[in-house]
Formats: C-alpha cells, structure tokens, sequence
C-alpha cells in the first residue's frame, strides 16, 4: 500500500493546527492589545486496498487520502492598557452566545481579580521576609 497520499494529506493537516490560526496575531494600538480567538474542525480518512484478479490476470491495489479543516473567528480579548482589574478586560463575542463563550466572560473578571490577589499577598509575603531578616 502506497503511503505517500496519507502522509502528505496529514502533513497539510498539520500546517492548518499551528497555534496562530487558533490564537491569532496579536494587534496592539496605543491604548489595547487585541487578541483573536478562533474555532476549528478538522475531519480525516485514509484507505487502501489490494487484491487478486479472477484467471491470473494480475493484481491490483489503491490508496487514497482525504481531509479537510475549517476555522471560524468566534472572539476577541481586548486588554485595555493602563486599566487594571476587570475593566481593563473584554471578550467581544463574533458569534451568539453560547454556554463556553459565556463561561469565559464570567470567569475573565474571576481571574484577573484573583491575580490581583496573588499578587498583593506574594508581595505581603516578601515584606515580612524582609522583617524577619532584620
């Protein structure tokens, strides 16, 4: 069985996985940073077959491969610069609603609040070292 269609099909397929076409490039203006979210679906399927002619007329095999991929823009980050906390955050849906897209919103203030935190007590934290070696 001829391999070469599988593999050149998976190795196009790959191309399509790189990170840029799901997390795209980066935009920044003076006052945001923008970051593109993407969705993608990708289908694959390879067979081959050999086989015997009837009356010794010889052999026959094929191969063959296929695949497909599609990506869809779904959402943008946008980090506001010199705005902390929540309100320096938005996630600008480009599609309806659904029940992950709303779970990232409710969860980006959750999150950046608690790094806020982490933050604040790591720095606690490094003042009391400093107390104590004194």
């Amino acid at each position: 069985m001829d391999v070469e269609p599988i593999k050149t099909t998976v190795e196009e397929l790959l191309k399509v996985l790189a990170t840029e076409n799901v997390i795209g490039e980066t935009i920044e203006t003076e006052d945001k940073i923008i970051i593109p979210v993407t969705r993608f679906g990708m289908a694959f399927g390879a067979a081959g077959a050999e086989g015997q002619a009837p009356a010794n007329q010889g052999k026959g095999q094929g191969s063959g491969a296929g695949g497909g991929a599609g990506i869809e823009p779904i959402a943008m980050f946008v980090v506001f610069k010199g705005r902390d906390g929540p309100d320096g955050v938005r996630v600008m849906h480009l599609t309806p609603p659904n029940p992950i897209g709303r779970a990232i919103s409710e969860a980006v203030p959750a999150i950046i609040d608690l790094m806020k935190e982490g933050k604040e007590t790591v720095k606690d934290l490094k003042e009391e070292e400093k107390k104590e070696e004194t």
